[in-house]
């Protein structure tokens, strides 16, 4: 089944119900100024407030422009009101075209569907690489000076986001909005399980102790 991921900036946004139609899902998460806060996957589809509570719809586009995991992603720009000039400043910031708010999940779903996952922008088979690591969505295979790492598929998503957020403490409950939702849903003890399983292919190909424990925090990447 394809995945699209519809990111928006607004609270209520983060929290619609995905949704299946034919041979795709449609998969919700939230999007705050750092970026993304689950993992990519297929194309994407952004949906920015005109207004956001630390910066302008107008910056936060062009910083999504600048992020290599979105920088192909459709940006469609809530507006405020039908005023000419926001519209001309709102695709001069990058956006691909824009919508008059508020918008509820009906109406995300019908703008999403209508542009076709041709449209929408993708990241998968661009390797992404953090040092001596390399992560091949296209192979789904991470790779540590060139040599195969042994991963499960959960596992490989978990490393992938690390590598994403490398440098970054993360708590067990980021790894788990990160990952996405999932059935069974993920407690924090399923994440020890995980992590420990990465670290042991890490080490078993070389790349020591990249995932350091913060005591009473979570759990960093440490990037080479």
């Amino acid at each position: 089944m394809e995945v699209i991921t519809i990111l928006m900036t607004s609270e209520d946004g983060a929290d619609f119900e995905d949704f299946d139609h034919g041979d795709a899902r449609y998969i919700f998460g939230g999007l705050k100024s750092s970026g993304p806060r689950r993992l990519i996957e297929g194309p994407v589809c952004a949906f920015v407030d005109w207004v956001l509570t630390d910066m302008s719809g107008q910056e936060m586009c062009r910083r999504l422009r600048a992020d290599p995991r979105m920088s192909a992603a459709h940006i469609t720009m809530v507006l405020e009101s039908c005023n000419p000039e926001d519209k001309r400043k709102a695709l001069a910031a990058g956006a691909d075209d824009y919508v008059i708010g508020p918008v509820d999940r009906t109406m995300v779903l019908d703008r999403v569907l209508a542009l076709g996952t041709g449209n929408s922008g993708t990241v998968i088979g661009q390797p992404f690489s953090l040092g001596d690591l390399e992560i091949d969505m296209g192979a789904l295979l991470a790779r540590w000076k060139g040599k195969p790492i042994a991963l499960a598929p959960n596992e490989f998503r978990l490393l992938r986001y690390f590598a994403e957020n490398a440098n970054r403490v993360l708590t067990r409950q980021d790894l788990i909005d990160g990952l996405g939702k999932q059935e069974p849903p993920i407690d924090e003890r399923t994440v020890d399980v995980w992590i420990g399983r990465l670290r042991r292919s890490l080490r078993a190909a070389g790349a020591g102790t990249s995932i350091r424990t913060v005591r009473s925090m979570g759990y960093v990447y440490d990037s080479h």
